[in-house]
Formats: C-alpha cells, sequence, structure tokens
C-alpha cells in the first residue's frame, strides 16, 4: 500500500503497526544505528517532569519512549491506536497503564495532564492538526508538550545523502530484520512527506500552542518541538 492509500485508511496503518509490533523497536534501533535512544533522552531532557506529575504519552508504541519518563518519577500513561503495539508492551511492562486510543479523538477528560508528548507518531495521525487540538484539551493551563519527530536535514548536501538513504537504502534493510518490510517503504515515505520545522511549528501555533520553539537533533533527521497551553487570562 502507498502513503497516500494508507493515510485515508487509518485503521490500515494500525494493523500494519500490528504485523510489526514485535520487532518494532529493535529494526528501529538497528536502522538508526543505535540514535533512537539518544532521542528518547532528549523527550526526557526537554519535558523535564518532575515526580508526580501526570504524563500522555502518545503514539507510544510498546512503551519504550515511556519508561525514561517512568524512571523520573511521573505518572505516564502510554497511549497508541496499534492493539498489537499495545499487546507486545504489556508484555513487556505490564506495571504501566497502557491505553487504546485514536489520537484525533483521545479518552481523557480536559486538562488532566501536566504533560503530552509524542515521539515518531505524529506523521502517522490521519489529521496532524486534530491530533495537537486534543493534546492541548487534554493538558491543563500551564502544561507542556514536546514532538519528537523526524524533519529534514538543514545542511543541503546531506539531505540529499539522507533522502537517498530513506527510499533506497532503508527498505532493504527493513526486509533482513523486520516481519514486515513493505511497512517500512511507508514509514520512508512518511517521513519524506513530512513538513519541515518552521511549518510544524506553525501548525503547532494554530492549533493553540503557544511558546512554540524546536531544536535540531543529529543534523535535523530530527527536530524537537516545545510549547505550552497558555493559562487563562488572569489566571
Amino acid at each position: 500500500m502507498t502513503r497516500a492509500s494508507l493515510e485515508k485508511q487509518p485503521q490500515a496503518v494500525a494493523a500494519m503497526f500490528d504485523d510489526v509490533a514485535a520487532k518494532y523497536d529493535l529494526t528501529n534501533d538497528l536502522m538508526s544505528l543505535g540514535q533512537t535512544r539518544l532521542w528518547r533522552r532528549a523527550v526526557a531532557q526537554a519535558l523535564d517532569v518532575a515526580p508526580g506529575e501526570r504524563v500522555l504519552d502518545l503514539g507510544a508504541g510498546t512503551a519504550t519512549s515511556s519508561l525514561p519518563l517512568a524512571a523520573a518519577g511521573a505518572t505516564v500513561v502510554p497511549c497508541d491506536f496499534s492493539l498489537g503495539m499495545l499487546r507486545e508492551g504489556k508484555k513487556r511492562h505490564p506495571e504501566l497503564p497502557l491505553t487504546a486510543g485514536d489520537a484525533t479523538r483521545l479518552p481523557f477528560a480536559d486538562g488532566v495532564f501536566d504533560a503530552a508528548t509524542i515521539s515518531f507518531a505524529l506523521r502517522n495521525v490521519h489529521d496532524t492538526d486534530a491530533a495537537l487540538r486534543e493534546m492541548l484539551r487534554v493538558v491543563r493551563p500551564g502544561g507542556r508538550l514536546v514532538i519528537c519527530e523526524f524533519s529534514h536535514p538543514t545542511f543541503g548536501p546531506f539531505r540529499t545523502v539522507y533522502t537517498e538513504y530513506l527510499m533506497r537504502a532503508l527498505p532493504p534493510v527493513a526486509k533482513s530484520v523486520s516481519s514486515n518490510p513493505d511497512a517500512y517503504v511507508y514509514l520512508a515515505e512518511s517521513i519524506r512527506a513530512w513538513p519541515d520545522q518552521k511549518e510544524l511549528a506553525g501548525r503547532m501555533q494554530y492549533a493553540g500552542w503557544s511558546a512554540v520553539a524546536w531544536r535540531n537533533l543529529t543534523g535535523g533527521i530530527v527536530a524537537l518541538h516545545r510549547a505550552k497551553k497558555a493559562a487563562p487570562a488572569g489566571g
């Protein structure tokens, strides 16, 4: 299936992730040359959670991304659309409250989280703007958001090499380690088509987030966007 056809079928995207759940984390570590672990640590540092804070980890998959936040003392709720990912995550981390949920219609009340984060999953949501609004809704006034997502390398020649790697080298590598290499063709296409750093920041602002900023990781292969939910006037 192509990226365009999958975008119109959210259930097909969920099924795709169900298929790769067992080896998803291993495949990501191999294809990123271990960088995913560094990126997860950067998310935890940017979110700067305090013990006892409630944090939504959206698109959490097997909940690997939730572990640094839980280690910092936060009460983390890993949430994902893929039941296969959640089942795999529950086997590995039974202590975490993994929750099934659609990013565009989250199953949480208004303002119940101190912070929200989503890593390498926002580009797979069929309605990015709705997901940004939903995260805003479930975070309390003054709460934070950190988005970690693949982006556009800032150095032109490196950007060209990186794009070639995505479309030519990534699928064969995935074929050797993944149970569903076709899924990684979709993921490569989704990375290439994703908005750049400035455009994503603008979409966050349009959704209602304030104090939006970003910094590049690994030369812009990944961008870390941060924002806050404004407190009510006079609050």
